[in-house]
């Protein structure tokens, strides 16, 4: 392992799947633009060059033919990673994804294995509109069939990848467009990270306390759990002691991780990109609101989402509704003090 060697997370990603095409060759890659180019955010850069285009397949536009063939090819015993461009896209290919993918196993009585790995970029934040700004993981975490995997960082995501490629069962693979590392495109350098040449695995469904706590706990994943660090340490210096909770993924869920830290701190902020409505932040909301005793709570659950809106293309309105580190902090401050206000009360 080479000292403090640090890798982007799409070099990360792209370094994870190369070792497992090395180790096994029943693993290939197809989608748009995955070969020559590289992925447009870069998570299959220089593996044309390494695997040839027998393993690594340019694709047509044509989302529910190449989703269709990934499925089918791992029914007959491959190991396939496809990727969708844009999660937005997923309207045309749902049927595949979710009739298909997510349900053949079940439906076939366990006969069947379907190991495929469905990438996608997610996120906003860079002024793309509607069609291409989503993150949309509650949707497919909603849906059973289907594990839900996304990283905030480099070392998890190679660890990830390499956990989900070996894994029997279908995987979304989700990775925030603002945390790759693009050159080309603003990121969090959090994202940006030591990573260990040698192959690894990060089991999935344990989250991890990126920073540790005792006033409240902000809940969050992917690009979110850059911006609740950066807050983390604004409240710092105010005094307010956050600890932050890196989901990593969301099926598995690690509930047990969110109960544990919210029974130390007393106070739950669940931060996140994706939509307020019937998502991330109302599920682990409920799971907290079910199993901890409300004495425990020192001040209500508050969530932090998108509103139930399009993703805006104007970007002070991008900027509005997608939470940012100010609106962490402020968010944070709304619990130490509804807490001061209770037992001033009191």
């Amino acid at each position: 392992m080479s000292a403090n060697r640090k890798l982007t997370m799409a070099q990360a990603i792209a370094e994870g799947i190369a070792q497992e095409m090395t180790r096994d060759p029943k693993v290939f890659v197809m989608g748009e633009d995955i070969g020559a180019y590289g992925g447009i955010f870069g998570a299959t850069t220089g593996l044309l060059e390494k695997f040839g285009k027998d393993r690594i397949m340019d694709t047509p536009i044509s989302e529910t033919a190449f989703i269709g063939t990934a499925t089918g090819a791992a029914a007959a015993g491959l190991r396939p990673i496809v990727e969708l461009m844009f999660v937005d896209f997923f309207g045309v290919c749902m049927d595949q994804i979710y009739n298909h993918l997510a349900k053949n196993t079940y439906m076939a009585g366990g006969n069947i294995k379907l190991p495929v790995v469905l990438t996608t970029a997610i996120g906003g934040g860079y002024n793309d509109a509607a069609q291409h700004s989503q993150c949309l993981y509650g949707t497919f975490a909603h849906m059973p069939g289907i594990k839900v995997v996304v990283p905030s960082n480099a070392y998890d995501a190679k660890g990830l990848m390499t956990q989900a490629i070996r894994d029997d069962n279908p995987v979304m693979f989700m990775y925030h467009k603002g945390i790759m590392g693009l050159p080309w495109m603003a990121y969090f350098e959090g994202s940006t990270n030591e990573v260990p040449e040698e192959s690894y695995t990060i089991p999935f469904g344990q989250a991890k306390v990126v920073r540790e706590g005792r006033d409240l706990t902000i809940v969050s994943i992917s690009q979110m759990v850059q911006k609740a660090v950066m807050a983390a340490a604004e409240l710092a210096r105010e005094g307010i002691d956050a600890e932050v909770l890196d989901l990593r993924t969301l099926v598995p869920l690690d509930r047990q991780a969110v109960l544990k830290s919210v029974r130390k701190t007393g106070r739950l902020l669940v931060a996140d990109e994706d939509y307020l409505g019937f998502g991330l932040s109302g599920e682990i909301s409920a799971i907290v609101a079910e199993n901890l005793d409300s004495v425990l709570l020192k001040a209500p659950i508050r969530r932090l989402a998108v509103p139930n809106v399009p993703i805006p293309y104007s970007r002070p309105l991008e900027q509005f509704v997608i939470p940012q580190v100010a609106g962490i902090v402020q968010a944070a401050q709304g619990l130490m003090n509804s807490h001061v206000a209770e037992g001033a009360h009191a």
